[in-house]
């Protein structure tokens, strides 16, 4: 009887440890089967993609640039005296030719007179010396008169004409002095304000003559800006390839837009290349003109001009924020054929004008590219793809997209 009890006990340890691990390995399975879930279910993340747009574009380059004035004067007098009268508003726009200041001219009105009178007596002495010269000259041929007194009266017929053309130049030295105490504008534009004020004392006719204002002509404008060696040559290549006008010789489009302004709104074109690389800097010059006839352009604004950089040629274009970048390299996640996560490096051009990065070289116009979820996802990984098409914004330059 005790045997039994014995064998009885054992067989329920045994029935107890087989259900033990019985329970284990049913637990094991179920935490290994909720992985597999998970997994699963990571693996089928939902993605959008897309095949990068492909056509036809003209790239644009952009370059930062200052407006200058197509022309600025400093105002200067060109005689001395008080100034008595300013005949402007400041800032206002004013006319070539319009009298802007006035100097005092009763000083020039004498001077005048002077000279007038002066010009009175010599043509009175030029009339006397001819009067006596007629005389004499008949008694010349009869041998009446000794040839020294004929050529003493002769030399003083030439002197009062002299004297003539002496006192002219003097009458008209004075009027010109007198005109000169009108300061005229000499173009017209916008002037600024008066430096000197009436009643003061101005010295004119000298290279310290005192400033008395500016005019700026800011109607046409001009812009300058400054490119690189390296771009002067590409240009000049594609230029004598028949892919780009020549610069110097042909208008090309320049499109500039102000710094509170979002798009290239300002029409202007190419009207001056330097002729010479500037040994400091390696860059050239070069100038862009402009109507500004509602004036909203002034000297010494900034802003960017975009002109033609390339010819016409294909390229890819891709949502700039779907390009990752691990240290110095530049990728984007790419799908394969059996849904994997594929990661492309990739060689970038500029953006284009349409808001979308031009992508030279690692990946085909049929690949498809993943476009959101960027941050949940990573090569080899199987995703779940749903099919959309990647949009630009509207090009403002061209039917033709476009690169800045």
């Amino acid at each position: 009887m005790i045997r039994l009890n014995l064998n009885t006990k054992k067989n329920l340890t045994i029935g107890v440890m087989v259900l033990a691990i019985s329970v284990f390995i049913y637990a094991f399975t179920s935490a290994e089967n909720e992985t597999e879930k998970q997994e699963a279910g990571v693996a089928a993340l939902p993605v959008e993609v897309a095949k990068p747009i492909f056509e036809n574009i003209t790239e644009w380059d952009e370059y930062t640039g200052r407006f200058e004035a197509s022309s600025r004067v400093e105002v200067r007098a060109r005689v001395s005296g008080f100034l008595e009268k300013v005949n402007f508003q400041d800032g206002e726009l004013v006319k070539k030719g319009q009298v802007l200041f006035v100097i005092d001219q009763r000083p020039y009105r004498i001077a005048l007179d002077e000279a007038k009178a002066n010009y009175a007596q010599a043509l009175a002495s030029l009339k006397t010396a001819q009067d006596n010269f007629e005389r004499v000259e008949s008694l010349r041929e009869t041998g009446a008169l000794s040839i020294e007194e004929y050529d003493r009266r002769k030399q003083a017929l030439v002197h009062a004409e002299a004297s003539i053309q002496l006192a002219q130049a003097k009458v008209d030295n004075a009027k010109l002095n007198l005109e000169f105490t009108e300061v005229k504008a000499p173009i017209s534009g916008l002037v600024s304000r008066d430096r000197v004020n009436e009643g003061n004392l101005v010295d004119g006719g000298s290279a310290n003559s005192t400033l008395l204002t500016t005019i700026v002509a800011t109607s046409p404008i001009h812009f300058y800006f400054t490119g690189s060696e390296s771009d002067y040559l590409r240009y000049v290549r594609l230029a004598r390839n028949g892919e780009r006008g020549e610069a110097r010789s042909e208008a090309l489009p320049v499109f500039i837009k102000l710094l509170d302004e979002d798009e290239f709104v300002h029409e202007a074109k190419m009207d001056f290349v330097d002729n010479e690389i500037d040994m400091n800097s390696g860059t050239i010059e070069s100038r862009a003109v402009l109507e500004n006839k509602d004036h909203l352009l002034e000297p010494g604004m900034y802003g960017k001009a975009r002109l033609v950089g390339s010819a016409e040629h294909k390229a890819m274009m891709v949502p700039d924020e779907i390009i990752g970048t691990n240290q110095s390299i530049r990728f984007i996640y790419t799908l394969s054929e059996d849904n994997q996560v594929v990661s492309k490096a990739v060689t970038l051009g500029p953006l284009h004008s349409n808001g979308l990065r031009i992508v030279r070289d690692g990946i085909l116009p049929e690949d498809q590219v993943i476009v959101n979820n960027l941050q949940k996802i990573r090569p080899g990984m199987v995703v779940s793809p749903s099919q959309v098409a990647i949009q630009g914004e509207v090009n403002n330059l061209t039917t033709v997209a476009q690169v800045d």
